[in-house]
């Protein structure tokens, strides 16, 4: 094992694949001569050149236009946004093309992309650049939605999506984590999408999470640890398909659930588990499922706004102990 941060860890599983294999390609805004928005497809250019590591024009509906249309004729592109806010542009080619192609086309036409990039805020933004998409995405059937928390689980899952998957996929990464150190394996390895991960096991109360509120719903379990309260914090991932099953197992042993995340409350990521959960697992719940999300509004620029507006891990306490304490 070795540490790396997590920008090495999606730069590595990228130029892996693009060795293995020539149909496979990046493309989008700076990620050629400047290395990358984010500095992720750094020295890319240089080893796989210009016609595989491709810059485009501030045009997203055309460019990820080009590379559905790539997909659909033999090539396996991934496409960086800069980020998923900007993504709203080219949703007509994600929603009408990409997804609904295998189907239209009675299984002949597939379209085995990634698209990849920052999700969700990132720290006085502005409402138009802090939106979080894993719920908007994950209600469109036909495509694959993952959001990682880590390097490990980002080069296992994104190595998976471009070698084997053949459906759309939407890989959902943040800004704020791609210095994060990680430790991720010399060997070569991959990691099946759809599977959820058990982060610490614990016995008296289980948290749900995935991306960077997964630093919530850890500091959470730790400070829990310091009076007694054992959680187990589950990372589920991979938001669709929704590995609920990992989750159930679970609660089956601790009797109670709270979700984590930075969606928007309606509608949202918790709203599905907590409807599964409940309806498969009704009879282990000792107390009523309960969440803590984003406000439910635009995110504002001033940080003091923003800290009110996302999870914390002192709210995130605060709620698990009413789970604890009221329903015992």
């Amino acid at each position: 094992m070795r540490s790396i941060a997590l920008r090495e860890a999606i730069r590595e599983a990228m130029s892996e694949e693009m060795r293995r294999d020539e149909r496979v390609l990046l493309m989008g805004e700076e990620v050629a001569e400047y290395n990358g928005a984010y500095k992720v497809s750094q020295g890319m250019l240089a080893e796989f050149g210009a016609k595989r590591i491709i810059d485009t024009p501030i045009s997203e509906l055309g460019f990820t236009a080009v590379a559905v249309g790539a997909a659909q004729n033999g090539l396996r592109p991934i496409v960086e946004f800069m980020t998923w806010n900007f993504a709203v542009l080219p949703l007509d080619q994600i929603l009408n093309t990409a997804s609904k192609m295998l189907a239209m086309s009675g299984g002949q036409i597939g379209c085995p992309i990634v698209m990849r990039g920052p999700n969700g805020s990132a720290g006085q933004l502005g409402a138009q650049h802090s939106t979080a998409f894993e719920s908007y995405l994950a209600n469109i059937p036909g495509i694959k939605v993952v959001s990682i928390s880590n390097g490990y689980d980002a080069k296992g899952l994104l190595k998976q999506a471009i070698r084997y998957e053949e459906d759309p996929i939407m890989f959902l990464e943040s800004e704020v984590m791609y210095g994060d150190k990680c430790e991720v394996p010399e060997e070569e390895y991959y990691i099946p999408l759809g599977l959820a991960d058990v982060k610490r096991p614990g016995r008296d109360i289980t948290i749900v999470s995935y991306s960077k509120m997964m630093k919530v719903a850890l500091g959470a379990a730790e400070e829990l640890e310091k009076e007694g309260i054992s959680a187990e914090v589950i990372d589920l991932r991979t938001i669709r398909p929704l590995d609920w099953m990992t989750v159930l197992e679970s609660v089956k042993k601790t009797n109670r659930l709270v979700i984590v995340e930075e969606q928007w409350p309606f509608a949202s990521v918790s709203s599905e588990l907590s409807y599964r959960i409940q309806k498969e697992g009704f009879d282990y719940l000792d107390a009523p499922i309960r969440r803590i999300t984003s406000a439910d509004a635009p995110m504002h620029y001033a940080p003091n706004l923003t800290a009110l507006a996302i999870p914390d891990v002192t709210r995130t306490v605060k709620l698990i102990k009413e789970v604890m304490h009221q329903y015992k």
